[in-house]
């Protein structure tokens, strides 16, 4: 009686200690770009809404989520929008030789360039990449009178930011445009104005992103993607990668993706499986962000009602059907 009290006993200890496992706070990474902060806050919804979990929000920059999540201790346990091959030097560290990340299987297509508005390509035939290189383009760009055009090329801890520094000056466009770098929600205040008085911009842009419904824009035209020349080395890679780059052609459709610590296959399974099948429209999200940043919308509102209206996507990704 006594080996079989006790064993009931270590029993009950044993599933309990599995079950407080199973149900561990699980922590989304949010790198604060628009797309990713929805996604965060969406995977957030459903970890606590449809799996009963607990679930945070942290921020910080590409190196930091990734780093986190390799370490596996649960400060960081998700990246919601991994941009790919931008963030490749990360997959390669961490999901492919350190086998610590793993990626959704599921995935949205991305898409990158300089955009300007449209009345910059109608009233000044600014139509292509090259276009921005040029005497013309230096006084059209101008927007603070020093001699010298901008073109904003991306947020500080941006990946895709080190190569439009690369692009630009790769299609010469430096010599009459200087790249300049700082927070989108900066940037795009000062857009905001720009597009008002209908002066040159010219800006690293993408899909998807509420800024094409904001205003009418125009992606310019760059030569067709060349994996044979198109070389670009980041700097967690290589203290020298501006210098080892070469990015003279067009970017490739991306693949977005969610990232995961590979802990919570045994810290939260029930996460780690919802999160390996989790995948997004690019449609969908545009029109999120367009919700929750152009028009002011409650996140949690916002990002709810989505769960709610879209209950046959999310078991998906639950794999209920």
């Amino acid at each position: 009686m006594k080996i079989l009290k006790s064993l009931t006993v270590t029993l009950a200890m044993s599933l309990a200690g599995t079950t407080a496992m199973a149900q561990e706070k699980v922590m989304i990474g949010d790198p604060t770009w628009p797309g990713a902060t929805i996604m965060a806050n969406i995977i957030k919804n459903v970890i606590e809404t449809r799996l009963g979990s607990e679930a945070g929000i942290a921020t910080g920059t590409n190196a930091v989520i990734f780093a986190s999540m390799d370490g596996g201790r649960g400060d960081i346990d998700v990246h919601p929008d991994v941009w790919l091959p931008n963030q490749s030097s990360f997959t390669k560290e961490y999901v492919d030789a350190n086998k610590t990340v793993s990626l959704s299987s599921g995935s949205y297509e991305g898409r990158s360039g300089i955009c300007v508005p449209n009345y910059m390509v109608e009233e000044h035939n600014i139509k292509s990449i090259f276009d921005l290189a040029t005497p013309n383009a230096q006084e059209l760009f101008d927007t603070d009178g020093d001699g010298m055009g901008e073109v904003w090329v991306g947020s500080p801890g941006a990946a895709s930011k080190n190569t439009f520094l690369v692009r630009v000056r790769d299609y010469g466009i430096e010599s009459f445009l200087e790249p300049t770098i700082e927070d989108e929600a900066i940037y795009f205040a000062r857009l905001k104005d720009l597009i008002a008085e209908k002066k040159g911009a010219a800006f690293y842009c993408y899909t998807p992103h509420y800024v094409h419904a904001l205003y009418d824009l125009t992606i310019l035209e760059e030569p067709e993607h060349n994996p044979d020349t198109y070389v670009m080395v980041q700097p967690n890679e290589d203290a020298d990668w501006y210098a080892k780059s070469n990015v003279d052609s067009g970017e490739i459709v991306k693949t977005v993706t969610v990232a995961y610590s590979n802990t919570l296959n045994e810290r939260n399974p029930a996460v780690a499986s919802f999160l390996s099948k989790i995948d997004m429209d690019a449609g969908e999200l545009g029109l999120l962000t367009f919700k929750v940043v152009a028009e002011g919308g409650e996140m949690e509102e916002v990002v709810s009602t989505w769960v709610e209206e879209n209950t046959e996507t999310v078991d998906g990704w639950l794999g209920l059907n």
